[in-house]
């Protein structure tokens, strides 16, 4: 029983473990461009959108389409950069498991 005990204390350890790389996530933040810097997405890395900055030049009423897919291309780059740094972070942790709500 003294096995099943120590397993119990390790996931214990490791809950508490991941609870804190998630709040760590949370404040952490990533960056993408595209359009040659014009538009700037930053994610944080629990997959929200932080923040957008698009360059005043890039604003021309006639380049609505070119401008919005842009500013999709720079998001997405953000937000798959954040998910990457968040399996990263969850990895050290887990050590490669793949555990329900750990991210």
């Amino acid at each position: 029983m003294s096995s099943l005990g120590k397993l119990m204390k390790q996931a214990t350890r490791m809950q508490r473990q991941i609870e804190t790389v998630q709040q760590q996530l949370a404040a952490r933040t990533v960056e993408a461009t595209s359009g040659g810097g014009v538009v700037k997405a930053v994610a944080r890395c629990d997959g929200t959108l932080a923040g957008l900055k698009i360059d005043p030049q890039a604003v021309n009423p006639a380049d609505v389409p070119l401008l919005e897919d842009l500013v999709l291309t720079a998001v997405n780059n953000a937000l798959e950069r954040a998910k990457e740094t968040a399996a990263a972070e969850m990895n050290k942790v887990t050590g490669g498991l793949n555990l329900p709500g750990a991210m």
